[in-house]
């Protein structure tokens, strides 16, 4: 069963627009960010896409942008998977200010498992389904008052 996995990170100055709050683009960069930190604390990263010769590549975000994040300021980006089948694959993500425990930004992201070589569809080998698993449905990912941050 995965968990939700939580990331720390600082706001510097290069995700700041021309506004002065974090530019819209760069919180698809974190949900990136914090999906690769996540595959590589389940065992799956880049190498062993390579090695099993499929991954699992991005097919559709969903965003909500809810507050503004500012220089200087601690975020903690969360995701966990959701949804699994044989192809596909569902990413939650919500970030986090616990300045003022404020919720900046919530997105999901549907992936699909593809052959390397190709870009076909493939169903996901037994070392993913069983690396890529929903979060116990118990689980509240919008709880912040306990936090298992990775650095």
């Amino acid at each position: 069963m995965s968990t939700l996995f939580d990331l720390e990170m600082t706001v510097q100055a290069q995700h700041i627009d021309r506004l002065g709050h974090v530019n819209n683009v760069v919180y698809v960069q974190w949900m990136q960010d914090v999906a690769t930190a996540h595959i590589e604390q389940l065992g799956l990263g880049i190498q062993h896409y390579l090695e099993l010769k499929h991954a699992m590549v991005a097919v559709e975000h969903q965003v909500q942008y809810r507050k503004a994040a500012f220089q200087g300021e601690q975020i903690i980006l969360r995701t966990w998977l959701s949804r699994i089948d044989a192809l596909y694959s569902v990413r939650q993500y919500v970030f986090y200010r616990p300045q003022d425990q404020s919720i900046l930004f919530t997105g999901s992201t549907k992936w699909a498992c593809v052959e390397i070589a190709t870009g076909r569809p493939k169903r996901m080998s037994p070392t993913f389904t069983h690396a890529y698993q929903p979060i116990n449905t118990d689980q509240n990912p919008f709880d912040f008052s306990t936090m298992n941050i990775s650095a």
